[in-house]
């Protein structure tokens, strides 16, 4: 119960930090060591091709290890002499008991973006897993025990709505870091945050691609259908519309081709570029908002519903799609497919693509594709969105800096793991210290304290 994990931060945040991090470097090392078996976990459940699964642990640890610094992370500030033998100094202490809420997609490596920093800060850490795909999480907490952190330190707990609530409204939960679509998210902010909480959360995105005439093509077109098809779509950080400026759009035609070469297949096949769909309702949805872009005028240039799979004829298997003439008022645009389909618009100029996207409620990730140092510095200084690869196209920072979404891709004020997170999870606390040599000379006074006023 909540009591226990309470009970356990009192004995956990009395510990140094350095012993914090022993505790977490050994469980690093044990995941390090079983990151195959962990990845094939994750693949049988999740569906994901062994390759992205592989990748996915190894983000894992490079979170953890980013954690590691957490000694010289953590500290606070001092300002020696603020007034005569006065000090000012801040400390950054834990809050106490934490939770995670996480999605299916990711069933590693989201519970990282959380989980080192939450427990290396001092805190104690309870995660709800995705109940589509718990197996993965709780073969990491069979680690976590193997590996030795104290009992109370790490708890999962599983469930929907009612187990959600819980997370919400228990008055020893101080914060909660969330990671999912924008229905549950904006209800989990608000409940959180009505019961007096710290809230973070990730939600849904709308990510778009600006390709420039100048742009190398290949790179490009590889990059274009690795970031919309991988993980059979289902990312927040997925590419999911691509728009071609002025000539560009002449690498239309061969960007179909290469989704035609990508091989479908059940995830742990070797060979196999696209997996399947969580489940066939994922599957169900996608297929419906291909139709419905064709309904209202889009051309679908390669179809991918209704691919056949040898010897998996039940499997939840949406194949590349490749979409052309999309308009920003189709639902098949407005909507996060979360599935292997690529959109393709065309437009004029940079300012068009810029404005564009703008528009978009989203902003959680973009990227440009050019040669062009001042078109690559035009839209980074002009696009509203919080993440932004220039030729990199799946822009998630590297753990030492944090994961930034803004506007409607994420509620809260700190962001989830890099530094911010270490804000998020601790809280301020700042001292004012006045040793003299003698308090002899002390007089009483109702005047408003001056102490930093320079001594006549």
């Amino acid at each position: 119960g909540i009591n226990a994990e309470y009970m356990g931060f009192r004995k956990w945040s009395e510990l140094s930090a350095s012993a914090r991090v022993r505790y977490l470097m050994k469980f690093g090392q044990k995941l390090h060591d079983n990151a195959k078996s962990v990845a094939e976990l994750v693949t049988k459940e999740q569906g994901k091709v062994m390759g992205d699964a592989d990748g996915e642990v190894f983000r894992s640890l490079e979170i953890l290890e980013h954690a590691y610094g957490m000694p010289s992370l953590q500290m606070g500030e001092i300002l020696e002499n603020v007034a005569q033998n006065m000090n000012t100094y801040s400390l950054r202490q834990p809050l106490g008991v934490v939770a995670g809420i996480v999605p299916f997609n990711f069933p590693v490596m989201m519970p990282m973006w959380m989980l080192p920093l939450a427990i290396t800060t001092g805190n104690c850490f309870i995660l709800k897993p995705s109940e589509k795909v718990p197996g993965a999480m709780m073969r990491i907490m069979e680690i976590a025990v193997e590996s030795g952190i104290p009992e109370g330190v790490l708890s999962v707990i599983h469930g929907a709505k009612p187990t959600v609530d819980f997370i919400c409204d228990h008055p020893k939960i101080r914060a909660i870091s969330f990671v999912g679509g924008n229905q549950a998210g904006e209800y989990v902010y608000q409940r959180g945050t009505a019961n007096g909480k710290r809230v973070q959360c990730n939600m849904g995105a709308k990510n778009h691609a600006v390709v420039l005439p100048d742009a190398d093509k290949d790179f490009t077109l590889n990059n274009l259908i690795g970031a919309s098809c991988g993980a059979a779509g289902q990312r927040c950080m997925a590419l999911p519309v691509t728009i071609f400026i002025g000539e560009a759009k002449n690498w239309i035609p061969e960007l179909a081709e290469r989704a035609k070469a990508i091989r479908v297949g059940a995830g742990h096949e070797p060979g196999v570029d696209l997996g399947p769909l969580v489940s066939k309702e994922s599957k169900a949805r996608v297929e419906r908002l291909i139709e419905s872009g064709v309904k209202e005028g889009a051309k679908l240039l390669v179809d991918g519903r209704g691919v056949k799979v040898p010897n998996y004829p039940n499997g939840n298997f949406v194949g590349p799609t490749v979409m052309t003439d999309v308009k920003g008022n189709m639902e098949c645009y407005r909507e996060e497919i979360f599935g292997p389909v690529l959109q393709v618009m065309t437009m004029d100029t940079l300012d068009e693509a810029i404005e564009f996207i703008n528009s978009n409620p989203y902003g959680n990730g973009t990227a440009i594709f050019t040669t062009n140092g001042a078109y690559a510095r035009k839209f980074e200084h002009e696009i509203d969105v919080g993440q932004v690869g220039i030729n990199v196209p799946i822009p998630v920072p590297l753990p030492m800096f944090s994961f930034t979404g803004s506007r409607k891709s994420f509620r809260g004020d700190l962001h989830q793991y890099g530094k911010e997170a270490v804000k998020f999870y601790t809280q301020t606390k700042t001292v004012t210290a006045l040793w003299k040599p003698s308090y002899n000379d002390s007089k009483f006074s109702i005047a408003f304290p001056t102490p930093g006023r320079d001594s006549k």
